[in-house]
């Protein structure tokens, strides 16, 4: 019997493709809106999987747009309801159910703070499309699995859209709108080597750089989640830095590297790890000796990164099912979390 979360993972390329034509003039509005305020800094609100997406927009505005960006813990309005200074910023707040009452109470104070604030919600309305300035509906539909995947993809589609709109770039909104037949694509790779080694491993580490360490830090978390093995995500220039010494031959290693400048450099690191007798698995040609996992060349840098997380989610949805667990329904986990 297919899961649930395969279900929704089957999905993600109709569900991006429902995005980005039904909500192509808001997009296109939310863009508008932040090139007419021209922030000069921007503030993310988000948490789990969603502050991943963030994380990913955050490299994408800062490698595109040059404007620096940072995450800001909900806890300063929730708990601690510090005011904000944000005249001259803008927020984006990402939430798949928009009901998280930290999420929300930070909005608002970004909203009373001065911020041109842009939610990004897979409910809307909800408390957190309410609070904020501007609205996106992310379009993903009902995800009843309790790990969150199509509605992170279309976090970060909605994301780069508006970025796109925001920069006026043309080759971006085409690489956008590409996306749903790469992701297509993406569906078709077989990442199944590396179920074995991780069928029995007790620990690992993701590696990335740049966008693709946002999709490490959510592969991690999907590792976590669905399969109760501990994965921890890795900037490859820091995993050198102390963290190394953990790793062994039973320690798997996954390095996400996309079209890009951090390619090489990813390499680099993984090659180094293999010559630690580290099981490496690489999503790129540059590396000697580990192990190399199919990918989809979109043509951009951050298309690039984001087609990574696909074939990663059916691979990790089997992985979950041959360690005994049930991918839809992880024991310790609720849908939706509603920290204050």
């Amino acid at each position: 019997m297919t899961s649930i979360m395969r279900q929704e993972i089957d999905q993600i390329p109709a569900v991006a493709a429902r995005l980005l034509s039904e909500q192509a003039a808001v997009l296109a509005d939310a863009g508008k809106a932040l090139r007419v305020r021209d922030p000069a800094v921007v503030v993310t609100i988000a948490r789990g999987s969603s502050d991943h997406a963030a994380h990913f927009l955050k490299y994408a505005i800062e490698l595109e747009l040059g404007i620096p960006v940072a995450s800001v813990g909900p806890s300063l309005a929730s708990i601690y309801q510090s005011p904000l200074k944000l005249s001259r910023g803008a927020a984006i707040a990402v939430s798949q159910s928009g009901a998280s009452p930290d999420i929300v109470a930070l909005t608002k104070t970004a909203v009373e703070g001065g911020a041109l604030t842009i939610a990004l919600a897979n409910t809307v309305p909800s408390p957190l499309s309410q609070a904020a300035t501007v609205a996106v509906d992310i379009a993903a539909g009902p995800e009843l699995a309790v790990a969150a995947t199509k509605s992170f993809v279309n976090s970060i589609v909605a994301g780069l859209a508006i970025i796109a709109h925001w920069k006026n770039d043309a080759a971006l909104i085409d690489a956008v709108t590409a996306l749903p037949a790469h992701f297509e694509a993406a569906l078709k790779l077989d990442w199944s080597a590396i179920l074995d080694p991780l069928a029995s491993a007790e620990s690992l580490y993701m590696l990335g750089r740049g966008p693709s360490l946002a999709i490490a830090s959510e592969a991690a978390l999907k590792c976590k989640e669905t399969c109760e093995l501990h994965a921890e995500a890795y900037s490859s220039a820091e995993v050198l830095h102390g963290p190394v010494s953990l790793v062994a031959p039973a320690f798997p290693v996954i390095a996400f590297a996309a079209r890009d400048a951090a390619e090489a450099s990813i390499a680099e690191t993984a090659s180094k790890l293999v010559a630690k007798n580290a099981k490496t698995f690489v999503t790129t040609r540059l590396a000697s000796g580990a192990a190399q996992l199919p990918f989809v060349t979109t043509g951009n840098h951050l298309t690039d990164a984001l087609c990574l997380i696909i074939p990663y989610y059916g691979m990790v949805e089997q992985l979950s099912r041959q360690r005994g667990f049930n991918p839809d329904k992880p024991a310790a986990l609720q849908k939706v979390t509603e920290t204050r």
